[in-house]
C-alpha cells in the first residue's frame, strides 16, 4: 500500500509539477517568463470580455435585448 502512495507522489511531484518547478527556478532571471501562465490567463479573459461586449452590442443594435427591470416578482 505504501508503494501505491509513493507512486502517486512520484507522479505528481516529479512529473506533473516539473513545469511549475522550471517556472519557479527562472523567476529571478526573467519575471515575464516566470509569469507566462498568468499572461495566458489574462489574454484568455480579455478576449472573452471583448467577445461578450461585442455580443451585447449586436443584441442591443438588433433590438432583441429584453430590458425588463421586473425580472423577479420581488422587484415589482
Amino acid at each position: 500500500m505504501k508503494a501505491f502512495f509513493e507512486g502517486i507522489q512520484y507522479l505528481f511531484v516529479d512529473i506533473l509539477f516539473a513545469p511549475w518547478d522550471f517556472l519557479r527556478s527562472v523567476e529571478l532571471s526573467s519575471w515575464f517568463v516566470a509569469n507566462t501562465i498568468n499572461w495566458i490567463f489574462v489574454i484568455i479573459c480579455a478576449s472573452a470580455l471583448v467577445y461578450w461586449i461585442k455580443q451585447l452590442k449586436i443584441f442591443e443594435d438588433a433590438g432583441t435585448e429584453k430590458q425588463d427591470t421586473t425580472a423577479h416578482s420581488f422587484l415589482k
